[in-house]
């Protein structure tokens, strides 16, 4: 499956110490973030992770459209609770994985719910979509 992971500065601290939590379970999946999360938690972990832009310079909507053209299974999205309007790309990704059935994570609480689903086998649906 592919996995996106974006967090905004805030919160990639959280979002890193997720993927080292989660690592063996993410190595078994592709993943894609913006360019600093990439570099950050590629960093931390020793996870391939295909960077794109970063945040402000699009990466956010590069991962709304590749989630439209379903190319994006689960979207780990750790926001900003302080000022996620300055970021601006976050009502897009909602809006596509609310259009596109991509299970999206926004918290801890819930990350952990989806990745352990994820290793369930829970969402192995998706690939039998494509």
């Amino acid at each position: 499956m592919q996995i996106a992971l974006i967090a905004h500065d805030d919160k990639k601290e959280l979002l890193t110490q997720f993927c080292i939590a989660y690592c063996g379970i993410l190595s078994k999946h592709r993943l894609c973030a913006t360019a600093t999360t990439a570099r950050v938690i590629g960093e931390a972990t020793g996870l391939e992770i295909k960077p794109l832009l970063s945040g402000l310079q699009g990466g956010g909507e590069q991962i709304a459209s590749r989630i439209a053209y379903g190319e994006v299974d689960v979207l780990f999205y750790f926001r900003s609770t302080a000022t996620s309007a300055e970021y601006g790309e976050g009502d897009d990704l909602i809006r596509q994985c609310d259009a596109n059935n991509v299970p999206l994570a926004t918290n801890l609480a819930t990350a952990e719910a989806v990745i352990l689903a994820l290793d369930r086998g829970d969402l192995d649906w998706r690939e039998n979509m494509r």
